[in-house]
């Protein structure tokens, strides 16, 4: 793959996890990088160029485009899973999680790729998740946010598609962040099951048995900002071990 030499990268939620390990592979190929979130330490530590932003608050996200400057690759990583019954899962729960995960990507999306379409090229990439492909147990709330960022994706890609600008969707399954590590950890002190017996929950639906590598979501990304990737629009990449197939 060539090196994204001139090009400037935004990814939200880009101070830990999959954000980070997609900014660092980036900064691995000379891309200009930016990342944001709202934990301005959390930010600071990882020594990148930042924007703090909410991608739940319309104004932040303008605000953090706008400060950001030019962009070409715009990655909407940034969001959160809440579980509860689908018939138990209250309406705030509920809202919060169509803001972070679906809102979210609306928003960075009408505020960053109008001026991709300018200058005639552009990579729009939402961090999705197998959740926009299947469902899962107590998780309803989540998948019926992911499917709608994907329903957004294909949107976007139909009617983008003269202009220069793809827009594509990432949907790993259960990948092996920090957020994975503090679950893990609880699963097994509430129900008082080993670590390993908690992951292999986490896993058993993967046909690799294994988390997902924060590398192997970046790589993916990388591959859609290519030039190699011209011809990619409106695509769900599971990046699954085959969970989905």
């Amino acid at each position: 793959m060539e090196a994204l030499i001139t090009r400037h990268a935004f990814i939200t939620g880009g101070g830990s996890g999959v954000g980070l390990a997609i900014a660092k592979a980036f900064v691995a190929k000379n891309v200009d990088v930016t990342i944001a979130g709202r934990d301005v330490s959390r930010l600071e530590a990882t020594g990148l160029n930042f924007v703090q932003m909410d991608v739940t608050n319309e104004d932040s996200i303008t605000s953090g485009i706008k400060k950001a400057g030019h962009i070409d690759i715009f990655v909407a990583n940034a969001g959160a899973a809440v579980t509860a019954p689908a018939l138990k899962t209250s309406r705030d729960l509920w809202d919060q999680m169509i803001a972070v995960n679906l809102t979210s990507t609306f928003l960075c999306a009408r505020a960053a790729i109008p001026a991709m379409a300018d200058q005639g090229w552009g990579r729009f990439i939402a961090i999705a998740s197998t959740a926009a492909l299947k469902g899962y147990p107590y998780t309803g709330a989540y998948a019926a946010a992911k499917h709608g960022v994907l329903g957004w994706i294909r949107t976007l890609a139909l009617e983008l598609a003269l202009t220069g600008v793809t827009a594509n969707a990432v949907c790993p399954g259960f990948t092996d962040t920090p957020l994975i590590d503090r679950a893990l950890d609880k699963i097994a002190k509430t129900t008082n099951r080993s670590r390993e017996e908690a992951l292999a929950e986490f896993v058993k639906a993967n046909p690799m048995r294994r988390l997902v590598a924060t590398s192997e979501v970046a790589n993916t990304v990388l591959w859609l900002a290519s030039e190699e990737a011209a011809s990619i629009n409106g695509q769900a990449i599971a990046i699954d071990g085959g969970e989905t197939a």
